[in-house]
């Protein structure tokens, strides 16, 4: 497996501001992409700094992907306000995740 890493920094992002619709948003937009296994998006409300790791099932599934989410990831900084500071991308040699 294989992950992406993007970096945003912006304002502080208040309590009431429903971050999940505009994530919702860019899932929908990814979801359907071959290769496409999860995202996870932390966000720290009071610095208004926020990650988000997309999960592939392969390297190139991630590097087929690039142009669809290097569009995403500019709309989605666009409307959360905030503006994209890294993308890095890893493998993902191990992982777990209890349910």
């Amino acid at each position: 497996m294989y992950g992406r890493l993007s970096t945003y920094q912006g304002g502080p992002v208040p309590a009431d501001k429903d971050i999940a619709a505009s994530g919702q948003q860019a899932l929908d937009q990814v979801r359907g992409f071959p290769g496409f296994k999860g995202v996870y998006y932390l966000l720290d409300r009071e610095k208004g700094h926020a990650l988000t790791l997309t999960l592939w099932e392969d390297e190139e599934a991630m590097r087929n992907s690039e142009e669809l989410a290097d569009k995403v990831r500019k709309e989605s900084a666009e409307r959360d306000e905030m503006e994209v500071v890294s993308v890095e991308r890893y493998e993902i040699p191990m992982s777990h995740l209890e349910t």
